[in-house]
């Protein structure tokens, strides 16, 4: 199959190149700095110089393709109006030029903060109305609509957290866990639901592939809920260690956010950890349920928790990056 990916140099949207190439697909990549991308060019795929907002490189991306993945996406800003530059506008290009490539299924990897936070001991479903509480939740609502109302024939996936092998904000707490001592915004009870990125690689190609996903949304993620300290706590036994975790109140995380959010906009400087990220750290549960998405792709997840996590450590160790 020809296929195409935003995002490739990325995290989720490297797994999902080597995935599609291990399959045998033809895949043209999307990549700011092609010289990223030299793996896939390696291993066959056809590299386009470009981003989001360059429609003459998209066109040169799509030209071939019949399903288009598109992961790309900005997971950090200093400003509300860059995540809608790229998780909207960009979205609002791509789809378009998809459309009048004849491109017959665009795959939008959205996220859980499009749907929102749920309820403690109550996952939110496919068909739960949407109440993004972050700045970029709301932008990846707004992609989401972006492409629906394209005219392209589409599919959105929304992920909760992604974990696995590449990843550098999971890292973030293995490198604490290391340490011994791991930070806990909030009381350490939020409920979480998790998904490794092999798994979600091949949850977006089951839903690339399968009739029944055509113009729907789904949630994607393991069935088993965690509680951050859970986590922790399996993180802690992927490297060897007993980590002390240090519960921070309400207000002490979001002063921290504040300070952290202010600090990073003077600076320019993009990060995850700011003011309006804290209603995301706060919020009781970060859960979702995938049924929809395992009865109409039959997909379901393989990787446990505490395997991937295993996986994970492994894979930090073996590049250095602990």
């Amino acid at each position: 199959m020809n296929t195409a990916v935003t995002g490739a140099t990325g995290f989720v949207g490297g797994h999902v190149t080597h995935a599609l190439l291990d399959r045998g697909d033809r895949v043209a990549c999307l990549a700011r700095r092609p010289e990223r991308a030299a793996a896939f060019a390696a291993r066959g795929a056809r590299l386009v110089a470009g981003d989001l907002d360059d429609g003459n490189a998209l066109r040169e991306l799509v030209r071939e393709a019949e399903v288009v993945y598109h992961v790309a996406g900005r997971l950090a800003a200093h400003a509300e109006r860059e995540f809608y530059r790229v998780n909207r506008g960009g979205s609002e290009l791509l789809s378009a030029v998809a459309r009048e490539a004849g491109v017959t299924r665009v795959v939008y990897v959205s996220s859980l903060a499009a749907t929102g936070p749920a309820t403690a001991g109550v996952p939110v479903r496919d068909d739960t109305p949407p109440h993004p509480v972050s700045a970029y939740g709301r932008s990846k609502l707004a992609g989401e609509d972006a492409v629906r109302s394209s005219g392209t024939p589409c599919t959105v996936v929304r992920p909760p957290t992604v974990y696995g092998p590449g990843d550098r904000e999971t890292l973030k707490i293995f490198r604490l866990a290391k340490l011994g001592l791991v930070p806990l915004m909030g009381d350490g009870q939020q409920e979480l639901s998790l998904i490794h990125v092999t798994d979600l690689a091949e949850a977006l190609i089951a839903a690339a592939l399968a009739p029944a996903t055509a113009g729907n949304i789904y949630h994607a993620a393991h069935p088993d809920v965690v509680t951050q300290r859970v986590m922790v706590e399996g993180i802690g036994r992927a490297m060897g260690k007993r980590v002390r975790m240090v519960p921070l109140s309400a207000t002490l995380t979001r002063s921290v956010l504040h300070f952290m959010g202010a600090a990073a906009s003077l600076a320019r400087v993009d990060t995850l950890f700011t003011a309006d990220k804290a209603n995301e750290f706060l919020a009781p549960a970060w859960t979702c349920v995938a049924e929809r998405l395992e009865q109409d792709a039959r997909w379901k997840a393989r990787i446990d928790h505490e395997q991937g996590f295993a996986e994970t450590a492994r894979w930090y160790r073996e590049r250095g990056w602990l």
